[in-house]
């Protein structure tokens, strides 16, 4: 009888380490693979990566702006960048009447500035200042070259700007009269018409280089800015500096990560090993997960990440703690384990739970990187609660049951004599 007893206890030991070590194994692989993933796909701020931020107001002459027009300006600055070729960029409304821009990595941000706040109000005009036809009835500008291979912009107007454009040149065309072409008010080329066109098709040409006539053709098919946008406030990060604080935010969780390793270890032995294990598959589920969700990450966003692993570091000291008033009582190891997560369970919830209501007011009320910290605060904060309450559970529950450490000591409780298990 004692046999079997000892028999089905080898197997359960075995079972448990065979558990521990396959879920050890399954999160290591987990967190290599969302490393890699990380490193290629998570975005990162212009404060990180380099690159241009925009603060802009729209105006109106009755003072008034409606939210359908910031929405239309939005939309029209959105394509824009698209076609300027920027990647991830952000572009978002603050207030009533702002709109911010972060346009990450980009190498020049003057001419990326007078692409996004340029009306680009096309204007077709006869000598008396009457206007022909607008930038209302174009469908598509692009690049071509004039008669004596400069580059110019080749215009192709709609079926009823042809119309106009034809019964405005026949109108000209007799008296070989200019036409203005003005963009935003200013003329950029005023062709005398020596023919009617009725083809619908036009041709701006001036001194402009190659670079310009791009420009132009990206901001006439973007179309005209429903609004006048002012620029209110405008900064510029070099790659070198976002490079820098890049490395130094990398650097310091590296410092900061192997210093927590070295004092969960000293203090709580075994289950410290268990815990510092925890929040490397921790902080590789929260990157998974901001990549994901397709964020940003900026320096307050890291800000947010190592604050929410400070609290995960607190929710696993408040269960090691009480793990070891429990086994102190008289407890097997097994039994203070279980009762410490369970004891500790209502405190970590209080303490993240009133964090995460002033992260939930933080991303209300604030905008730019208070909303980032936000989020990041958010997710690092429920993803800790996990790795806390469940992953390190099953982890401690697993190599306990697997009687390969009895010693009581080897967990950081010190003092206390070994109380043999009386189950597994």
């Amino acid at each position: 009888m004692n046999k079997k007893l000892k028999k089905g206890k080898g197997v359960s030991s075995r079972k448990f380490l065979l558990l521990f070590l396959g879920l050890m194994i399954l999160l290591s692989a987990f967190s290599y693979l969302a490393y890699t993933q990380i490193v290629s796909h998570l975005k990162l701020g212009l404060d990180l990566e380099g690159g241009v931020y925009v603060l802009m107001e729209a105006r109106e002459e009755d003072g008034e702006v409606e939210r359908d027009t910031i929405e239309r300006a939005i939309t029209i600055i959105r394509n824009r960048i698209d076609e300027f070729g920027v990647s991830e960029p952000l572009i978002q409304q603050e207030g009533a009447n702002r709109i911010r821009v972060e346009l990450p990595g980009i190498d020049d941000p003057g001419r990326a500035i007078d692409i996004i706040g340029r009306t680009a109000l096309l204007t077709f005009e006869d000598p008396e200042g009457n206007v022909v036809v607008t930038g209302a009835n174009l469908r598509e500008a692009r690049f071509t070259q004039d008669e004596f291979g400069q580059p110019a912009v080749g215009l192709e107007f709609d079926a009823e700007g042809a119309e106009k454009f034809a019964e405005a040149t026949r109108r000209l065309a007799g008296r070989e009269l200019p036409i203005f072409i003005k963009l935003d008010g200013e003329v950029v080329s005023a062709p005398t018409v020596r023919n009617v066109i009725t083809d619908g098709n036009a041709i701006i040409t001036g001194q402009f280089t190659a670079e310009e006539v791009r420009d132009l053709v990206l901001i006439l098919r973007s179309g005209a800015l429903p609004v006048e946008l002012v620029e209110l406030e405008t900064r510029t990060v070099g790659p070198t500096l976002g490079r820098d604080s890049r490395d130094r935010s990398l650097q310091a969780g590296i410092i900061g990560f192997v210093l927590l390793f070295v004092f969960l270890l000293v203090i709580y032995r075994t289950i410290g090993f268990i815990a510092s294990f925890a929040l490397g598959v921790y902080v590789a589920l929260v990157m998974a997960i901001l990549t994901a969700l397709n964020a940003t990450l900026t320096l307050p966003g890291i800000a947010g990440l190592i604050l929410s692993v400070g609290m995960a570091v607190d929710a696993n000291v408040i269960i090691f703690e009480r793990f070891k008033e429990e086994y102190r009582s008289g407890r097997t190891l097994r039994s203070a384990v279980e009762a410490g997560f369970k004891n500790a369970l209502s405190t970590i919830l209080d303490a993240n739970i009133t964090t995460l209501i002033a992260a939930s007011v933080l991303f209300y009320f604030g905008t730019g990187p208070v909303r980032g910290f936000a989020v990041t605060l958010s997710v690092g904060i429920l993803t800790s609660m996990f790795t806390a309450i469940v992953l390190t559970r099953y982890l401690l529950r697993y190599l306990i049951g697997a009687n390969i450490i009895t010693n009581p000591s080897l967990f950081g409780v010190r003092g206390v004599d070994y109380v043999t298990p009386a189950d597994h």
